[in-house]
């Protein structure tokens, strides 16, 4: 499963190293890759920077919880939400601008099994997840891939790693790592864009995207009020920390 997009070279650097809102639509079709796992990634939302966006974790500043943010384009910003989950975003822009995209939704091209395996509601193997659901929203694609807060900060840019996979993950690649292919853009009219899922400030803005009509794109929900005002459902609206 996968064919050429999980032979397809990894993504250079300079990639991420432009706006979240130009970043977030190119990595639609990309594939991220973390240990036996591969993901094609059908949905994005793009995050500003310091004193730009307000929806932001980085809106305020730099912080101990969003320093990662800052760093070099490419790593990887895993944080925890809702007391429960895990998120994933890829970095852009240079250090010191605070920028990410969040990685909302996409379709296993590999390691299925281990996805599954990790996706098990409170270990109960009587319920068989949709295969489409297995990385339907950020939570759900983090939990399939494996990040956790141990992988924040993880460097998603391999430098001349090969672009080969087995069912052991790239070869070449050390244990652990993460890298993203180039996979298959779609086409620019297959794209679609709107306001961003479940945040309350700047929730207009139209930077979610994507691909149109693909069964693993999760639905939108507009932001619904919560009594923990600290919570957090995006790489937005986080508690400054």
């Amino acid at each position: 499963m996968g064919g050429g997009l999980l032979t397809s070279a990894p993504l250079p650097r300079s990639f991420f190293d432009r706006p979240s809102h130009e970043v977030a639509p190119d990595l639609l079709g990309r594939v991220l890759v973390h240990g036996p796992v591969a993901v094609r990634l059908t949905e994005v939302e793009a995050y500003g920077g310091p004193g730009e966006d307000p929806a932001a974790h980085t809106y305020r500043g730099r912080t101990p919880r969003n320093a990662v943010m800052f760093g070099p384009p490419g790593h990887l910003y895993v944080y925890f939400t809702y007391g429960m989950h895990f998120c994933a975003n890829l970095v852009c822009l240079p250090e010191d601008h605070g920028s990410a995209v969040l990685l909302r939704a996409g379709e296993i091209l590999a390691g299925l099994d281990v996805a599954r395996e990790r996706r098990l509601v409170n270990g109960d193997r009587t319920r068989r997840i949709p295969e489409r659901d297995l990385a339907r929203g950020p939570a759900r694609l983090a939990t399939a891939l494996g990040l956790t807060r141990e992988h924040n900060g993880l460097d998603a840019v391999l430098d001349g790693a090969p672009g080969r996979f087995t069912e052991l993950g790239l070869t070449g690649v050390p244990a652990g790592a993460a890298v993203v292919l180039e996979g298959v853009p779609p086409e620019p009219d297959a794209i679609r864009s709107g306001p961003r899922t479940g945040i309350s400030t700047a929730k207009d803005t139209p930077w979610r995207f994507w691909i149109d009509g693909d069964p693993t794109v999760s639905p939108y929900r507009a932001h619904v009020p919560r009594r923990r005002s600290t919570a957090a459902t995006s790489v937005g609206e986080a508690p400054s920390s």
